[in-house]
């Protein structure tokens, strides 16, 4: 019995976080958002739905790749994300520029190319670190 009850209060705890949730941003359809993933990717699209996991659809999706100053909007599409991939969703403001001023839109193999040549500047800095470790450095 007291199972059952500990099931009714969790269910009926989980339905009233999905309302608050669903009164909370149901005024942010169709709202450009941004999407922050696990994995480090940004992604920006209109709302088109969601649920109470957190799985988003955007129409007009694409992931914004930044490398220093550089920027590429590699184009997606409709694109669906599952819950347990987002770290963060936000609203964009449309009346605001998304981005500073001295940031320089590339196209897509640039970035690329640009993304390339920082992950080999990193890996390489990890392998100098490495060995340089006998020397007890902090």
């Amino acid at each position: 019995m007291s199972s059952d009850v500990n099931h009714v209060t969790t269910w009926l705890l989980h339905m009233y976080w999905f309302l608050w949730i669903l009164k909370a941003h149901i005024f942010l359809i169709p709202e450009k958002l941004i999407v922050l993933l696990r994995d480090g990717r940004k992604l920006l699209g209109t709302l088109c739905s969601f649920d109470q996991f957190a799985n988003v659809v955007l129409q007009g999706a694409c992931e914004r790749v930044i490398v220093g100053e550089l920027y590429c909007d590699v184009p997606l599409g409709l694109y669906v994300i599952r819950g347990e991939n987002v770290v963060l969703i936000g609203e964009l403001d449309r009346e605001k520029d998304e981005l500073p001023a001295h940031m320089t839109c590339v196209s897509e193999a640039e970035i690329r190319k640009a993304e390339k040549a920082e992950r080999e500047a990193r890996d390489l800095k990890g392998s100098m670190r490495k060995r340089m470790e006998f020397l007890d450095f902090d």
